[in-house]
């Protein structure tokens, strides 16, 4: 009996099978657990990328240690994990030195720690986000890659991807309102434990004389400005919220500029995590935003002393002075 060499697939010249058509789509790795690639193919192949696979959290070192070339990474990691910090410091030192783009999907058990392992101005920091913001952050990755190795340059580039991803996700956002008529979005203004209401004995701002008034002839001191004046102001912004949309009136830059004038009149730190509820916008939006108040200088990043997995957001000297500049000239206005 003679054995059966034939082939399903007919060959070329020199007796091999053909070439598969080469694939010049920019290449996604995936780092998370519990994932399978076909569920995440659609969604790649939806961003123009080509899926490389699905790496576990503990054998993502070693994978990233014999992958050869990736353009875009995507790690999900929602819970901590013992080997999570090293992880993500690798994955940013190689996003330096191969000009990776990163994606890190984190959720507020882990937005703290990677957020201090952020190093490369490209790398974009998302916590629990919707499938449009993360497709969104998908498209961004795949129009602009950085170049290797720059890391002090002004991030022109990053400033670009963030509007990118912005713009996608207005879009996204726009055709899921077509297609879902009938599911209302009712945005979440809670101002979260640190500084929801609570009672407070302040009772007034205090009176002073209205500008180019005759002096007196005992000088008051200046009133010192407090931090429960400061959050009686964000309680005020809030309680918009109970007669009118509350999504007209988002200003996540100004509530957390003004809740971290507050912590600071109280000698408190504010973490990454705390600031996020306290911006009551979705926790990825309050991510764009302190990236944008600390490209521009407004904010800055402190190192935990007693935790390197921690960094603390404070207000930078200038612009704490310009908001305590601010409240007297408001308080001037409203009592002249």
């Amino acid at each position: 009996m003679m054995d059966d060499f034939s082939y399903a697939t007919p060959l070329t010249g020199n007796g091999a099978p053909p070439l598969a058509p080469r694939d010049d789509r920019a290449s996604l790795l995936v780092i998370a657990d519990r994932m399978d690639a076909v569920d995440l193919e659609p969604v790649a192949t939806a961003a123009g990328l080509r899926l490389l696979g699905v790496t576990p959290l503990d054998d993502a070192p070693t994978r990233l240690d014999l992958q050869a070339q990736c353009d875009t990474l995507l790690i999900i990691c929602p819970a901590m994990t013992p080997l999570l910090e090293r992880l993500l410091v690798q994955i940013e030192t190689q996003a330096i030195q191969n000009g990776m783009a990163v994606i890190i999907v984190a959720g507020l058990p882990t937005i703290d720690l990677a957020f201090a392992c952020l190093r490369s101005p490209h790398s974009q920091l998302l916590c629990d986000p919707d499938r449009t913001e993360l497709a969104a952050a998908l498209v961004a990755a795949a129009e602009h890659r950085p170049t290797p190795g720059q890391v002090h340059e002004v991030d022109r580039e990053g400033v670009r991807l963030q509007q990118l991803s912005e713009e996608v996700g207005r879009l996204a956002r726009t055709l899921d309102a077509l297609t879902e008529r009938g599911r209302m979005a009712v945005p979440s203004f809670d101002l979260g434990p640190r500084i929801s209401d609570r009672p407070s004995d302040y009772i007034g701002m205090p009176v002073l004389a209205p500008i180019g008034a005759a002096p007196q002839t005992m000088e008051k001191p200046a009133p010192t400005l407090t931090a429960t004046q400061v959050r009686d102001l964000l309680r005020a912004r809030r309680i918009r919220a109970d007669f009118l949309p509350g999504d007209l009136f988002a200003d996540p830059a100004w509530d957390m500029m003004l809740d971290l004038l507050a912590a600071r009149l109280d000698h408190e730190r504010v973490s990454v995590s705390s600031l996020c509820i306290a911006a009551a916008v979705p926790p990825t939006t309050a991510l764009r935003w302190i990236r944008t108040l600390t490209d521009k200088g407004l904010v800055e990043r402190q190192a935990d002393p007693h935790d390197g997995r921690r960094i603390f957001i404070a207000l930078a000297q200038e612009a704490a002075d310009a908001l305590i500049r601010w409240f007297g000239a408001s308080r001037r206005l409203l009592t002249a």
